[in-house]
């Protein structure tokens, strides 16, 4: 168990924090831009409407919330008791009213924040179960909640795309998206940000090389979009799956 008081540990939470704080302003501000109409509109997830996206996106905040608490407590807590207890309160929130679904969100929001500020330093190594069921500490949640804000504000279909990620973001994401296809035995491509220093993400003797923007190369990884993402296989191939 790491120590609860490390310097770096602490630095790296606060900045994640502050990430995860950045994203919910911004997805709070696409909710804002959408009227109420156009909540019925559909998003870029395929068969959710903007409402569900928003509905989940407020599950996804108590879900946590229920992790911080298991972690402040001691006493488990599970996200959901089951898939079907997930999806029913995603299907709960979706049919409310569009003043009370942006209520339901903001509050959740709002909560979830204020666990975290409660938190005791040495409360983030806890150990708690992630929804694939494997233990982390407290600590990874935050950036569950991260990924979860900037992707689903983006999903929400209102102009926004992976361009105003910001670049720690987007970094850290297709780091991971590479590693889950690296933990599944998919080794097979490289990616390369041509507007970033990094050395790029995977195998640097892969078969095969995918390059594009940072922002690009993170929206097709993540399966949003695949404009702006050359294969030196040819024809530039949907992405395999992440989560």
């Amino acid at each position: 168990m790491s120590a609860p008081h490390d310097p770096f540990e602490l630095s790296a939470r606060r900045l994640t924090l502050d990430l995860a704080r950045r994203g919910t302003e911004f997805f709070g501000c696409e909710l804002q831009g959408l009227t109420d109409d156009e909540l019925d509109g559909d998003s870029l997830l395929p068969g959710w409407t903007r409402r569900q996206v928003v509905a989940h996106v407020a599950s996804n905040a108590r879900a946590i919330g229920r992790l911080a608490q298991w972690a402040d407590t001691g006493a488990e807590t599970v996200m959901y008791a089951s898939m079907e207890a997930r999806n029913a309160e995603i299907v709960a929130g979706s049919i409310l009213s569009s003043d009370a679904l942006r209520e339901s969100w903001a509050d959740s929001a709002a909560d979830l924040d204020r666990r975290w500020l409660a938190l005791a330093d040495d409360r983030w190594v806890v150990p708690v179960r992630n929804g694939q069921g494997a233990m982390v500490p407290l600590r990874d949640t935050i950036w569950m909640r991260t990924r979860e804000l900037w992707i689903h504000a983006v999903d929400l279909n209102h102009g926004a795309g992976f361009r105003d990620l910001p670049e720690e973001a987007l970094e850290r994401l297709l780091g991971e998206i590479v590693g889950a296809w690296a933990a599944r035995g998919d080794t097979g491509r490289r990616l390369t940000a041509t507007d970033s220093t990094h050395t790029g993400y995977g195998d640097p003797d892969a078969a095969h090389q995918v390059t594009g923007s940072l922002a690009d190369l993170a929206a097709w990884a993540a399966g949003r979009a695949r404009s702006g993402v050359t294969s030196d296989a040819g024809e530039t191939p949907v992405a395999p799956r992440w989560l």
